[in-house]
């Protein structure tokens, strides 16, 4: 079974734009490993294919990926007037290379069109690194800033809002770029934007892992300590306040294997539970619920079962404390995401 296109013009050029990234970021990353196994495809279904569904790329095992996946989705409600939302078209993917010195990266360019026939665009681009390379974070911001000119001072402080961790009292990440809600009234334009913003990504996130995998041929064991430490940042970020991770476990449980997809593939069990008492309440609930669905294990794997006890964990908690959303990051403009499929 095949998910059903939306009926929407605009949407149908954003899916093309999206998959199109898609087809270039996977074919990029499986360069940097030629000769490994290629990236294998997962589809879902929304509703048995009638509201839409996607497709993602994932890294095979053991190769020069961690985890990485590339998702493309398209949801769209044409026979249900009653919703605000007609559709929504997106690219999301999260790369952790296995080598630490090459840098984990999340890209995200999506349209959500509403039923009145507006619209508009989110972007963003975030570079992750287990250890911090300074040249590497200038030359990624660079490209974002040659890529969005007029928009870049913005992005990165949006970005930097956004991927701030207060408990922690870092970021996630160490180049930031969000644009949220953007629509200039010329959709052409617009859409050229995202191109250039998902291309300048993809063009020097998988230069600069290229450039870490020859400078860096094995792993060090220190490195791989640090690594672990930071996916466990990662996953405390994803889980306890990024709200687009958040609005698409409590819009749907069709695709919760995809939306944990973003996950790398080991954690530190022990550190992740030091950072409970930092959380307000009932936060510091949440971590401990996510906590309780992982293996007693040092360290701690991430794995399918774990991936799915996780969402639901998520979703539990923001069923029981809807007041909670409010403590998850966010820019200066807030998407009504979970309300327009409502």
């Amino acid at each position: 079974m095949q998910p059903t296109p939306p009926s929407s013009a605009l949407a149908l050029q954003a899916q093309a734009l999206v998959h199109d990234l898609q087809r270039q970021l996977v074919e990029a990353l499986e360069a940097l490993q030629p000769g490994a196994a290629r990236f294998q495809p997962v589809e879902w279904l929304r509703d048995e294919g009638r509201h839409g569904g996607g497709v993602r790329y994932i890294a095979p095992e053991g190769g020069a990926f961690n985890r990485a996946s590339v998702n493309v989705s398209t949801i769209h409600y044409g026979d249900l007037p009653d919703k605000k939302l007609s559709s929504a078209t997106a690219l999301s993917a999260i790369v952790h290379p296995a080598q630490p010195r090459a840098p984990s990266m999340h890209m995200h360019i999506s349209w959500t069109q509403l039923r009145d026939g507006s619209g508009y665009w989110r972007m963003m681009a975030d570079l992750n690194p287990s250890i911090e390379d300074p040249e590497a974070a200038e030359a990624f911001g660079a490209a974002l800033a040659a890529a969005a000119p007029e928009h870049y001072a913005e992005a990165k402080a949006q970005g930097e809002r956004y991927f701030y961790i207060p408990a922690l009292k870092r970021h996630r990440g160490v180049s930031h770029f969000y644009l949220e809600g953007h629509d200039s009234g010329d959709w052409s334009a617009d859409e050229a934007l995202a191109r250039r913003v998902g291309e300048a990504t993809v063009r020097t996130y998988t230069g600069l892992v290229a450039a870490a995998l020859s400078a860096h041929p094995t792993i060090d064991e220190d490195d791989r300590r640090r690594q672990l430490a930071y996916h466990t940042l990662y996953l405390f970020q994803v889980l306890t306040l990024d709200r687009g991770t958040t609005s698409g476990l409590l819009i749907h449980d069709q695709n919760d294997a995809g939306i944990m997809g973003s996950l790398p593939s080991h954690v530190d069990r022990a550190l992740l539970a030091s950072w409970a008492p930092r959380l307000p309440a009932p936060q510091d609930q949440l971590l401990r619920s996510l906590i309780s669905v992982l293996p007693d294990a040092s360290p701690c794997p991430i794995g399918p079962e774990q991936k799915l006890a996780l969402a639901q964990a998520v979703r539990e908690h923001y069923r029981t404390h809807p007041d909670a959303l409010a403590l998850q990051a966010r820019g200066d403009a807030l998407p009504p995401t979970v309300e327009n499929h409502r």
